[in-house]
């Protein structure tokens, strides 16, 4: 007997074949029959009626940190209920295991870090996770069987050396035996389910003391012993954030990306290949490094996301703008010194002067203030001021728009919120986007879910990109956009019977109107641990989302089931060689 038939669904199968009008029977977490509508004999438990509803499989997010989230929240919300029904975490070089037994204190350095970098409310961290684990074994043991999505982790290089270093992890050099010791602890990770590597050397990536991650300290060496040491396990992957990621490889780094995946015979992947039709040099550079790991026996991929996502900025809190090159000892100064440098109009200059350099990178969009729009606002003499675009105050003020942003922002004590319209909505940069995403090295993702939750809600991109192909753009058809979304992620991760709906493959489904499928605008809500705020995306035209057979969502509302898996390399997932 069939567990639930879905009947006359238009299924589009993962696979970038036509989309065909089938019931689709489930029996034991798995797909058990494909087959013309009324033609599946075999009773089933319950049923319903798909006519005029799409079924794709379930959606795989590459690039998420919901290590910490899972814990107070199994739904993995929003991405679960946007149709996500795998999740890959432990991105960026930054996990929460290994902790090491003997140093309690690892852990309040890792929490602060996480705030930090990856903007995790920290009474969230502090109560929402018992933190009781110390390998990486125990830790993904602690999150199986209580998740509704399935998730798999990568090992983080800051971790792995804070664990063997100590606190001379920030600064230091490691020595044979330490490095010996690190690659060790990997391997142990890996045979207890780790996916793999993940490292960064980013120079926006600073711990809760404001000091470079500890793997931003590492040396190609160190790195090259790891990456060879990801290769000795079934299926595995290296994830890899460098400073060029932002905006452009240097030669060097090129080089390092290319020495990582050929030790390891593993494919890189790294994020985000920002795509502007105003920078047309930046595609063709950043995708250099997929061409010489190819000659060199490895493979890199570039995460790209196939929606803007609007990123929120606050002069009073951290954000973004203190990663411009000069900006962030202005905007760590406490606030009322903060104010009256910013209104210096000589250290405004300055910073606009910095914000404007080769130096800024990617950064560079950021300065242009105008084009700035004013979210809450928080005094009497900014009422009114909410949705307004900042270059029209500026020219009812007479005043350039950094300078009445600045005063604005003053007025509310710096909390005022700000949200900067993308500088690469154009016709042009979109027509870059579709060409750039038929690059076989170039995959959708860099969701970012779980982090940077009050700046940030990357996880609706699953259905927004829907909504964008059905009815808005329409740069890629149907079945090539869940292609994009599904099997493609699950290809390059070597994940085991996912990613498609055939037989025999786990039965990770999402059910969706056409009509209607789409994401809704990001709202602030206080439902973390600590009452602690993040954005929130709802799901919209998304039916059901099942996830190894059992629904987890109906309507946009999770049903409570947790059937999800921690997913485990060699066992889940297998090898995809580069070689």
């Amino acid at each position: 007997m069939l567990d639930h038939l879905i009947k006359g669904a238009t299924v589009v199968d993962g696979t970038g074949a036509p989309a065909v009008t089938a019931d689709v029977g489930l029996r034991d977490g798995r797909i058990a029959v494909v087959a013309a509508p009324g033609t599946v004999t075999e009773p089933a438990r319950t049923q319903e009626d798909a006519t005029g509803l799409v079924l794709a499989p379930g959606f795989v997010d590459p690039h998420t940190h919901y290590d910490a989230q899972l814990f107070w929240d199994p739904y993995a919300t929003p991405s679960m209920n946007h149709g996500v029904t795998t999740v890959a975490g432990g991105n960026c070089g930054f996990t929460l295991a290994p902790l090491h037994p003997d140093r309690p204190e690892d852990a309040d350095y890792t929490r602060r870090m996480m705030s930090k970098v990856e903007g995790m409310a920290l009474a969230a961290l502090e109560e929402g996770v018992d933190w009781s684990w110390s390998s990486f074994a125990e830790y993904l043991d602690a999150l199986d069987g209580r998740i509704a999505v399935n998730a798999g982790f990568m090992v983080g290089h800051c971790a792995l050396r804070r664990y063997v270093m100590g606190p001379d992890a920030v600064g230091g050099q490691p020595s044979e035996e330490q490095l010996a010791q690190m690659v060790r602890l990997l391997k142990e990770a890996m045979e207890a389910g780790a996916w793999g590597l993940s490292t960064t050397q980013s120079s926006t990536h600073s711990d809760g003391d404001g000091a470079p991650v500890a793997s931003r300290h590492a040396g190609p060496a160190e790195l090259i012993a790891l990456s060879r040491a990801v290769g000795e396990h079934e299926g595995t992957q290296i994830e890899a954030i460098l400073a060029g990621c932002l905006d452009q490889f240097s030669d060097a780094e090129i080089d390092l990306f290319v020495e990582m995946t050929a030790a390891a015979g593993r494919p890189l992947n790294w994020n985000v290949l920002t795509i502007d039709a105003t920078v047309p040099e930046r595609v063709p550079r950043q995708l250099l490094a997929s061409e010489r790991a190819r000659k060199s026996g490895g493979r890199i991929v570039a995460l790209t996301m196939p929606i803007l996502t609007p990123m929120n900025m606050s002069l009073g809190t951290f954000c973004a703008l203190n990663l411009i090159p000069g900006w962030g000892e202005i905007l760590s100064l406490p606030v009322p010194e903060r104010i009256a440098k910013l209104r210096d109009p000589d250290v405004r200059a300055g910073m606009l002067r910095r914000a404007d350099s080769r130096e800024a990178g990617v950064f560079r969009r950021l300065a242009n203030f105008g084009r700035y729009v004013i979210g809450d606002t928080y005094s009497r003499e900014n009422r009114g001021l909410t949705g307004r675009v900042v270059k029209d105050i500026a020219a009812e003020r007479g005043q350039d728009p950094f300078q009445a942003l600045v005063e604005i922002c003053a007025n509310d004590d710096l909390k005022t919120v700000l949200w900067p319209m993308p500088t690469d909505n154009d016709p042009a940069s979109w027509a870059l986007r579709r060409e750039t995403w038929q690059h076989e090295d170039v995959l959708l993702g860099g969701s970012d879910a779980g982090a940077h939750l009050d700046r940030m809600c990357g996880a609706p991109y699953t259905t927004r990109f829907l909504g964008d192909c059905l009815r808005g753009r329409k740069l890629v058809p149907l079945e090539q956009a869940v292609r994009m979304l599904s099997d493609d992620p699950a290809r390059l991760f070597g994940l085991r019977e996912r990613g498609r709906i055939a037989e025999g493959f786990h039965a990770d489904l999402v059910l969706f109107d056409p009509e209607r499928i789409d994401a809704g605008p990001a709202t602030l809500v206080h439902d973390l641990p600590g009452d602690s705020p993040r954005l929130d995306s709802r799901a919209v035209g998304i039916v059901s989302v099942r996830v190894n057979g059992v629904e987890t969502v109906r309507d946009d509302e999770v049903t409570g089931a947790i059937p999800g898996r921690v997913l485990r390399s060699g066992r889940d997932t297998r090898t995809v060689s580069t070689r």
